[in-house]
Formats: C-alpha cells, structure tokens, sequence
C-alpha cells in the first residue's frame, strides 16, 4: 500500500471515528426525545392529541432519565416534557405535573447545572413565571427572575432564554424592556438537530415581538 494511499485512509478513518462518537445511544436517544417534543408542541394542533402525545413522551423521558442516572440532560428533557404536558393539560391536574417538572430540573442542577447550556435554570424560570401563586401554586417571581438571569449568564446568545426572560418581562406589563432580549432571540444561531423547535420558537419571537411593539 502506497503512503500516498496510507494518507488517504488515515482522516476518513478519523472521520468515521468521530461520526461514531457523535452518533452514540445516548446522543440518539436524546435527539429522538427533543424532536417529539417539538412535534407535539409545535405540530399537533388538536388538544387530545397533544395532551396523549405528552403523556406518552413523559414517560418515554423518565424511563430515559432513570437509565442515566449521573446525567443531567434526560433530567432536564424529563422536566420540560413534564411543564410543557402541564401547559397542554390544563386544570388540576397541571399543577402536580408542574411540581414533577419542577422537582427534576432541581435535581438535574444539583448533577450539572451548566448542562445543555443552563437549559434548567430556563425552565424552571419559565415555570415558576408561569406558575399561580401560593395558594393555588408556587409560582415565585423573584425566583423566575433569579432562574432566568442565571440562564442568560451562561448562555446569553440563545433562543431560549431570551425568549423566556422577554416572555417574563411582558408577562408584567415591561414589553419595552423586552425587546432587546427578543432581538437576541431573532438572531439566535441555529441549534444543529433542534430545526423544529427552532422553528416554532421563532414564530413564538416574532408573536412576541409584534406585542412589545
């Protein structure tokens, strides 16, 4: 075999080595969690079937969560699967999802609370925002406040918790302040893999926008 043949084969074997690493169990089962979600969130329109397309998601991302047990990311889906199925369900029943979605995020920060970019301190700003108050709830805006600036800290560029932190503003009549944090959400770069979500999220920006101005 020639050198000239040798230095061909040894960068797509390198190469073949990383697309292995990058395609692990893990990683797969991760992707196929966020990508229902973002069916079920922003492709299901019907309230049954969105509420059934959570129920069973939810369950799909705790057994994935109990698997991994030293990981923070199935946590963190576990619980956005867990407050996005209480916002679709509505009622009494919301609320102990909340508190579910709540005590797995709290759990993920405890293993890393820099995981996918701080994506626990989103949420859980996004629910403790969205949250009625005692003694319906445990809704805290302080806490949202505090959550939410932490999420920016680390991850000051993203769609998310922008978006979240702008939604927080308006929620409390601040939609002026707001629109900087939406600019940033409008520019977020694109997350490789998450281009549904990313998707429905803009739209969710742009709705916003239109509001604070």
């Amino acid at each position: 075999m020639s050198a000239r043949t040798l230095r061909g084969i040894v960068p797509l074997v390198g190469l073949l080595a990383c697309a292995a690493q990058a395609q692990t169990p893990f990683d797969t089962e991760l992707a196929s969690i966020q990508q229902q979600w973002a069916v079920a969130n922003y492709q299901t329109a019907a309230k049954r079937e969105k509420v059934r397309a959570f129920e069973t998601l939810a369950a799909e991302a705790h057994r994935f969560s109990a698997e991994n047990p030293q990981r923070a990311e199935p946590l963190i889906w576990e619980g956005i699967v867990l407050s996005t199925y209480a916002g679709a369900k509505g009622g009494l029943g919301a609320l102990s999802l909340a508190k579910q979605s709540r005590a797995v995020l709290e759990a993920a920060l405890k293993i890393d609370d820099k995981a996918l970019e701080g994506s626990a301190y989103t949420s859980l700003g996004a629910l403790y925002s969205k949250v009625p108050r005692f003694p319906l709830g445990f809704g805290d805006d302080d806490k949202a406040q505090q959550f939410l600036s932490k999420a920016l800290t680390i991850n000051p560029d993203g769609i998310d918790p922008n978006f979240f932190y702008a939604q927080y503003l308006c929620d409390r009549n601040e939609c002026h302040d707001a629109l900087r944090y939406l600019q940033r959400a409008a520019e977020a770069p694109p997350r490789p893999g998450r281009e549904l979500a990313d998707e429905g999220r803009h739209r969710e920006v742009m709705e916003l926008m239109a509001k604070a101005r």
